[in-house]
């Protein structure tokens, strides 16, 4: 006779019990996804896109930029730290706590061998479920970066220059793709 094999689902509540060992917990719609720490270049790509991010919300004042780790809580069976992250002003001033982020205008995720499904498939449905406007996946390797929005199934791949207006700003950003991967990439 065969025991049947139990799968877990896991809670927003649970990642409480789990070690700070330096892997990334997040859960998505019960399942739990862990992810080693990032490589210094993956690092450096998430730095950078955060260095322009910010210096962009600086002039126009809608969103705070964060990086990882930054745990979203949408649910109690959905809790994401996206590798950056635009989340919008609270009271037209940046959030003062992670429990005051209820939305996103923006997450991207760093592509890496480790996370490459979990961020084309789990974390794309799940930022097109709760309407996050826009979603970047940048993919070092290709330099490019995939975009991804709630009403349109289709993924825009970018490889040149990437424009970015939030609801609410008078202005666009504009990231020339071949310089962010020269100065990420030093190449």
């Amino acid at each position: 006779m065969h025991m049947p094999v139990l799968k877990r689902r896991w809670s927003v509540a649970d990642l409480e019990d789990l070690p700070d060992d330096g892997n990334r917990y997040e859960v998505i719609d019960g399942e739990l996804l862990v992810t080693p720490s990032p490589s210094l270049r993956h690092q450096d790509a998430a730095l950078e896109l955060a260095v322009l991010l910010r210096e962009y919300l600086a002039r126009e004042r809608v969103g705070h930029v964060l990086v990882a780790p930054a745990e979203i809580v949408f649910s109690e069976s959905r809790a994401v730290q996206p590798d950056v992250l635009v989340a919008p002003l609270v009271g037209g001033k940046r959030p003062e706590s992670l429990q005051e982020v209820k939305r996103l205008l923006l997450a991207a995720e760093i592509l890496s061998p480790s996370t490459a499904r979990a961020d084309r498939v789990t974390k794309r449905s799940l930022f097109r479920d709760e309407d996050v406007p826009e979603y970047w996946i940048v993919d070092l390797d290709a330099r490019t970066f995939e975009r991804s929005v709630p009403d349109d199934a289709r993924i825009e791949v970018v490889d040149d220059q990437l424009t970015w207006r939030p609801a609410g700003a008078a202005t666009a950003l504009v990231i020339d793709l071949p310089a962010y991967f020269a100065r990420v990439l030093d190449a």
